[in-house]
């Protein structure tokens, strides 16, 4: 069984040019570049603390560089550490809250909770999810975005072997659909013709 995914009618595309970022006093990297383009995927490498978390925030608009630009076409959508889920609602109404939110059809998160092995878990508070299941739950609400543009900070975090095999095909398939994504990992991610980027520490 696969997602059903979307194909966008404008061209998604993510440019970046010479982006630096500073937290604090401190320089993470500068000089930072890509062009993605439909089916594109590029994996973020590095090491901890180097600012991979950083340029996700950067890419999505959630955080401004310290130099350099961003030039986005097509939608975001972003999975990192946080849910967003409420905690307090069943993981089915969870999902539907931000289904109305997006602006999505209930019908795709619906599927993709199925395909994600949460249909028996619909009826289940979100706090007594697992952290697999509430990264599985996350994803399943990415999907429902129906966004050209996929960022996922660690989505690998949590997983057994079954669930991360699982996340790479669903990364394959929105690639393939003409979806673009990055992906910032410290994990090994396998995925047909990604590109890595390793970002450097910067030394003054």
């Amino acid at each position: 069984m696969q997602a059903s995914l979307p194909r966008w009618t404008d061209t998604p595309s993510l440019a970046v040019t010479d982006l630096a970022c500073r937290r604090g006093d401190r320089l993470l990297f500068r000089g930072v570049g890509f062009t993605l383009a439909p089916g594109d995927a590029l994996h973020l490498a590095g090491a901890n603390g180097i600012g991979k978390s950083s340029l996700i925030r950067i890419l999505t608009g959630l955080m401004q560089p310290f130099a350099g630009t961003v030039a986005r076409q097509g939608t975001i959508a972003l999975l990192d550490e946080r849910s967003a889920l409420d905690p307090h609602l069943p993981l089915g109404r969870a999902l539907a809250f931000w289904a109305g939110v997006d602006g999505a059809d209930s019908a795709q998160g619906t599927q993709a909770a199925e395909l994600l092995g949460l249909a028996q878990l619909l009826d289940v508070p979100v706090r007594y999810l697992s952290t697999g299941q509430k990264k599985r739950a996350a994803l399943a609400r990415m999907i429902g975005q129906q966004a050209p543009l996929w960022l996922l900070d660690e989505p690998l975090n949590g997983l057994d072997k079954d669930a991360v095999g699982l996340v790479e095909t669903l990364v394959q398939d929105h690639c393939r659909a003409g979806g673009i994504a990055v992906i910032a990992s410290h994990q090994p991610f396998v995925l047909a013709n990604m590109e890595r980027f390793e970002l450097e520490r910067h030394i003054p």
